[in-house]
This record gives C-alpha cells, sequence and structure tokens, in this order.
C-alpha cells in the first residue's frame, strides 16, 4: 500500500541542543483506505490527530533553533508513539468510536502499516539523534489533548509527562513559575501506565537523552496568538529548566 509521505522532518540551522517530535501531527488517510469508515467530523477530531499540536511545535523548534520530526499520517492508521505490539498501534476504537478499516485486519496489512510508517518514523529520529548526540541535551515530544473525555471534563491545561527517566520532567515541575498561566500537573491526563511514553524510552533512553512529553489541552491552542502564546510560555520554561538541570550535573 502506498501511505504517501509518513514522515516530515523540518531542519533548523545547527548544531542543535533540543529536538523536537510531534507523532500525531497529522489527519491524513492514504488514498486506499479511504475513510477507515469514519465521518467527516470524526476525522477532524482529536481521534485522528493531535489538533494543535503541530503548531506549536513548529512555533518551538524556530525559537529554540531545533529540528523537528512531525508524523505524515492519523494515528487512526498507525499511532507511531505506539510499538507494533501495542493495542493502541492500529486502534479498533479511539474513545467512543469505532474504527472499521481496522477491524479484521490481515497480517499482511498490520505488517505493511508498520513496515511502510513506524519504521521510516522510528528510523528519521533515531538518525538524527545519532547524527547529532554528542550536541543534544534534550529531545521534547509536543501532543495535545480533549478537554472531554468520556464526558468528564479535564481540569488539567498542561500536563508534563516522563517514562523511565524522570529527570527532565520533574526538574520542569521544580521550576513552575510561581504563579503558572496554566494548571499544569505530572503525568496527566495520561501517564507512561498508559503506554504513552514509547517514543521517549525507544529514542531517547537507550543514549541516555534528557527527555520530556508535553501534553496541551486542545481548546488553549485553536487560534494563532493562542499557539503562540502557548510556545512563548513552554520554550521560555524548558530553557530554564535546561539550564538549572545543567548546573547540577543530571545531563
Amino acid at each position: 500500500m502506498d501511505f504517501g509521505e509518513v514522515v516530515h522532518t523540518d531542519l533548523a540551522d545547527g548544531p542543535y541542543s533540543v529536538v523536537l517530535v510531534c507523532e500525531h501531527a497529522s489527519n491524513r488517510i492514504p488514498d486506499a483506505l479511504g475513510d477507515m469508515g469514519l465521518s467527516a467530523d470524526a476525522l477532524q477530531s482529536h481521534i485522528a490527530w493531535d489538533p494543535g499540536a503541530l503548531a506549536v511545535a513548529r512555533l518551538m523548534a524556530e525559537r529554540l533553533s531545533a529540528p523537528l520530526v512531525h508524523g505524515g499520517v492519523s494515528r487512526l492508521v498507525y499511532d507511531c508513539n505506539r510499538p507494533p505490539e501495542a493495542t493502541g498501534a492500529m486502534p479498533l476504537r479511539s474513545e467512543d468510536y469505532l474504527i472499521p478499516a481496522n477491524a479484521d485486519m490481515s497480517d499482511d496489512e498490520r505488517h505493511s502499516r508498520i513496515e511502510g510508517i513506524y519504521k521510516p518514523f522510528a528510523a528519521a529520529l533515531s538518525n538524527l539523534i545519532a547524527e547529532n548526540r554528542t550536541g543534544l541535551e534534550l529531545m521534547v515530544t509536543v501532543h495535545s489533548f480533549t478537554p472531554v473525555y468520556h464526558g468528564q471534563q479535564r481540569a488539567v491545561e498542561l500536563g508534563v509527562l516522563h517514562g523511565t527517566d524522570d529527570r527532565f520532567a520533574q526538574a520542569m515541575m521544580a521550576t513552575v513559575p510561581a504563579d503558572p498561566p496554566f494548571v499544569t500537573r505530572l503525568n496527566e491526563p495520561y501517564s507512561a501506565a498508559d503506554g504513552v511514553a514509547h517514543t521517549l524510552d525507544a529514542q531517547a533512553l537507550p543514549t541516555g537523552l534528557p527527555n520530556v512529553m508535553i501534553e496541551i489541552r486542545n481548546d488553549l491552542i485553536k487560534s494563532p496568538s493562542q499557539q503562540q502564546a502557548m510556545a512563548d510560555c513552554l520554550v521560555s520554561w524548558i530553557a530554564r529548566t535546561l539550564i538549572e538541570f545543567q548546573k547540577g550535573g543530571a545531563t
């Protein structure tokens, strides 16, 4: 199956100290899969991608002079933040939506998606890290989440998440502004127990690269002005944390 362009790498002027990742940047469905049995509204919703996340990640990359690796296909086709063996890699259900195109997939079709989407994405990121590891100090993955999930309103506005390596997430929580502009919590609305730390653990952990996952409530990044404000907040916070982190010799 032709999946089209499944991974994009936006480069900046090097050398790089930070690398950014946005796995759920796109809601594009390859032509061969049609609409996957879903409505147009469903394919525009959070089940298909992380609305606003790519715009914020690009603004952060610009401010940090950082490269950005981002997905080019909907996570309903393959979720690049999940390993091939994970149930959620090619989900049968997302929140209240059944995903008809993912039901009764053959082994060949599953293999095709792994080879055609997951592996190229993982390789693009791992190669970028390997080529720049000497100067890299941090990997940041950028996501967004829906304000209402299974009918429940979420109070958290900004989540700081970690996988096996909690060093930078803990450092960020230690440097939250005294009067933070957003309700910020550690490992909310998700944690590694929900399977969301795959990219962190698979890509950064093997070389000891400090890493963190940022989750942003998507109603806070709908407009360009909101996206600019969020990027400014996160870049300032991350830069301040990185200085303190390095003082402590944690790298």
